[in-house]
């Protein structure tokens, strides 16, 4: 297939901005002599390698060197423990390790070639012809059960979800994007960092997210925002006594969340103070990105759009029996077939089996409903946020965000327990605004109640100083058992 990277290769681009880190920079130029002189080496690399994945410029310019050499990339989260680490290595089995100069690096990847990347590199660019069906990254997803699993992400994958998220969007290479994700996630590392070079415009990594550093950044010509709820929360939480950074918010072309979805009350406290809407995309690691609210559609709270050009998706039952109504209130669970898709878990055949349907469609494992303009409302993961109570189908996203209107609650997340009367109840955990007035549990439940309906109430309330999650910012339900 084609170069994943046409501005690497157009002599018009190469004194434009490519990638900021802080105060360090490389224009198109200086990354196709980096990214050239590495992927020179990378070449004759047998198989896999593994990439420490900081948030630095040497991430990026390792990762468009290995795109370019055809190499498949492992990216590593450094903050791995030292049991995922030998699981991920032993499993992949990469040739070299892929590292910034300097870094200090744990036991369980020392006995790895290691390569330092040098940013500053000089060598010519020549991209590998490389089959759209083989493997661009090896990214390893956390499983609710077991050790993580690597999904193999094709390079055609790439390509497709970048390409529709760009016609979705409206993505050009006039956009300068900003954030501060973490980079051995495709949130970070496909879209954040990948698809502005994929367009030939730039991105702007904020190294550890704050608000200072977004009004900055956008207040000095960056374009668009990419961001988890964690982040707009804070941003939410800034706003009131922050006019510089409502009005950096004000002037962006797209605000854009995802990994997990954000609570409509950030939505309206981030609409009333700037007069922009965040719009939300649904994806997954196997899939890439499979919704998305468009730049020229409605920015509908709550809602991750429409399906991306390319992409089909449906709602199933229990019995795999697709659910025909757009009624906004008919549950089921979304599959997915398309270009975007993984090609499989590595060394896994029996996952990849089962995460397919007989006729090819993705089990996501996501809940949703289809309102009745096709836009795409997703309730929770059928494993932990599907609730069966009463003989209703409840999805506890809806119930979250009742909660968080409530002035008393910070955070909050809703489980289901077994319940020998209603086969589970609802339980609410929640954070207080303020722990010495902290809302009680019929107030609560009557609050939910009086906004979605009766049997939507919560049975039980328990309090905490705060909600459990990951690197991402998602809550990790299935700690709250222990919490």
């Amino acid at each position: 297939m084609s170069s994943l990277f046409p501005a690497l290769t157009d002599p018009g681009a190469a004194r434009r901005p490519a990638l900021r880190f802080g105060e360090r920079a490389l224009t198109y130029g200086e990354l196709a002599a980096a990214a050239g002189a590495l992927a020179g080496r990378l070449g004759g690399a047998p198989g896999r390698v593994a990439l420490w994945a900081t948030p630095s410029l040497e991430t990026a310019v390792a990762v468009v060197a290995a795109l370019t050499a055809g190499v498949p990339v492992v990216p590593l989260n450094p903050k791995s423990g030292e049991r995922e680490l030998g699981h991920i290595l032993a499993d992949s089995a990469p040739s070299l390790l892929l590292v910034a100069p300097g870094d200090e690096l744990p036991e369980a990847v020392r006995g790895l070639e290691r390569v330092d990347v040098d940013v500053r590199g000089t060598g010519a660019y020549a991209p590998a012809e490389v089959d759209g069906e083989s493997a661009a990254l090896v990214v390893y997803t956390s499983g609710t059960t077991g050790p993580p699993k690597g999904a193999l992400i094709p390079r055609r994958a790439v390509a497709a979800t970048l390409d529709a998220l760009a016609d979705a969007w409206q993505w050009t290479a006039d956009d300068v994007l900003v954030h501060g994700l973490p980079l051995f996630h495709v949130h970070g590392l496909v879209l954040g960092t990948v698809g502005p070079l994929r367009r030939g415009g730039s991105v702007r990594h904020l190294g550890r997210f704050g608000t200072d550093g977004v009004a900055r950044e956008l207040g000095d010509g960056a374009t668009m925002l990419f961001g988890v709820p964690t982040m707009y929360h804070r941003i939410a939480e800034a706003l009131p006594g922050d006019p510089e950074l409502a009005k950096a918010l004000g002037g962006a072309r797209l605000l854009v969340s995802g990994s997990a979805a954000l609570p409509v009350h950030d939505h309206e406290r981030i609409a009333a103070a700037t007069g922009r809407r965040v719009i939300e995309r649904y994806g997954m690691t196997e899939t890439l990105m499979n919704t998305s609210v468009r730049a020229d559609g409605e920015p509908r709270a709550g809602t991750v759009g429409v399906p991306l050009p390319g992409v089909d998706l449906r709602l199933v039952e229990e019995d795999g029996t697709p659910i025909v109504a757009y009624d906004g209130e008919t549950v089921g669970e979304i599959q997915v077939r398309g270009p975007n898709l993984f090609t499989g878990y590595l060394n896994r055949p029996d996952a990849t089996a089962a995460a397919f349907t007989a006729d090819g469609w993705f089990r996501t494992g996501d809940m949703a409903v289809r309102e009745p303009d096709g836009y795409v409302r997703i309730v929770g993961r059928k494993a932990t946020d599907l609730i069966k109570s009463g003989g209703y189908k409840i999805g506890a996203g809806e119930i979250e965000n009742a909660l968080l209107e409530h002035p008393g609650v910070r955070e909050a997340a809703v489980t289901g327990e077994p319940d020998d009367d209603l086969g589970e109840r609802i339980v609410a955990w929640v954070v207080p605004a303020d722990p010495a007035a902290r809302p009680g549990a019929e107030e609560l439940a009557d609050h939910v109640a009086r906004r979605l309906a009766p049997h939507k109430r919560p049975r039980t309330v328990r309090y905490l100083d705060a909600l459990p999650r990951n690197d991402m910012g998602k809550i990790m339900k299935r700690a709250l058992g222990d919490a």
